[in-house]
């Protein structure tokens, strides 16, 4: 097992990766109360391995469930339980999960203390690691959210063994981002990769997982609240959100579309090869991510303009200086709508 760890003025963060399910127990405060939030599919499969907990919380499956009536819910269910600021909770789940629970302890009581058990590959190396929480609002993305480190996040590979191949694939979109923008070594292991014979093999796997929390806890620890180099992390995000809500993909394809669309407009520039675009292209083919989709432009920019990242008529957006090197520029959204429609 490898532990990280993520120092930030929201909070100190220890991320273990590795084989930590069975021993959960043995990192979390003694002194707290626990309360376990997760979802129905987890609960399921996973309930019986869980750390004892006071109770435990399931809060369904899916996107339509990260809301302000979800998280409603659970302060009901904690007002109910009388918990006060000496309780711990932690999220055992996906992304979904961990950013509700995390939005919950941020904000219950003015402030709790939580963790996370991540149990998809997504969770592991991007949404359980680096403090942001939050739901959707009127069907955009993390509208409402807060930045706060959780004390602790578990990161297993074993529990890769009960995901859908689809939710691996979506995972590694995060991974190969990582690579793509700031280590070169990474993206080339990656193309060697094999998610036939590889991704649910814990010791291929555990090191995969490291890296990529290697990389995105650095940029962090740099920049905790975004306001530079962490909207390097972006990277892809920007039109995937855009994706997510107009054409209904899952996250991790719609970033995938999101590099490869940043990466031709990165060839135009004249700052990526043709080459390199092509690696990048192949590389996403291999992990069963798509790389083109029909799109509503006009949709999509309108989703666009109402994204964090904008500010007045320009957008944040993450482009490749080369294969594991990114800037971010502004672009102006009329452009940027121009480029679209003619991809």
């Amino acid at each position: 097992m490898k532990i990280h760890e993520i120092s930030g003025k929201t909070g100190h963060s220890r991320i273990l990766v590795g084989k930590v399910m069975d021993d959960a127990a043995m990192y979390l405060p003694e002194e707290c109360p626990l309360v376990i939030i997760t979802d129905d599919t987890v609960r399921h499969y996973y309930e019986g391995r869980f750390p004892k907990a006071s109770t435990v919380i399931s809060i369904g499956t899916g996107e339509k469930i990260k809301t302000l009536d979800t998280v409603a819910m659970i302060y009901e269910r904690l007002v109910s339980l009388q918990a006060d600021r000496s309780v711990f909770l932690l999220g055992i789940g996906g992304g979904i999960v961990c950013d509700i629970t995390g939005f919950v302890a941020s904000t219950y009581l003015r402030g709790v203390r939580f963790g996370y058990m991540a149990t998809t590959l997504l969770a592991q190396v991007d949404a359980g690691v680096g403090g942001k929480t939050g739901v959707n609002f009127m069907g955009y993305k993390n509208m409402v959210g807060t930045f706060n480190q959780p004390e602790l996040v578990f990161c297993d590979p074993r529990f890769f063994q009960t995901l859908p191949e689809e939710e691996l694939s979506c995972g590694f979109a995060e991974i190969v981002k990582h690579a793509a923008i700031a280590d070169a070594m990474y993206f080339e292991t990656l193309e060697h990769f094999s998610m036939k014979e590889q991704v649910r093999d814990p010791d291929v796997m555990e090191p995969i997982v490291y890296r990529s929390v290697l990389i995105k806890a650095a940029i962090v620890n740099r920049d905790e609240r975004e306001k530079g180099e962490r909207r390097k992390l972006n990277f892809g995000h920007t039109l995937g959100h855009a994706l997510e809500k107009t054409a209904g993909l899952r996250h991790g394809q719609a970033v995938s579309i999101g590099m490869m669309s940043a990466a031709r407009l990165s060839m135009e520039k004249n700052l990526l090869s043709a080459e390199d675009v092509l690696r990048l292209s192949v590389l996403l083919e291999s992990l069963h991510l798509p790389t083109r989709a029909d799109m509503d432009v006009p949709a999509v920019i309108d989703a666009l303009g109402r994204d964090k990242k904008r500010e007045g008529d320009m957008i944040y957006f993450v482009l490749m200086n080369g294969i594991g090197d990114a800037l971010i520029e502004k672009i102006r959204l009329d452009l940027l709508e121009k480029i679209l429609t003619e991809q």
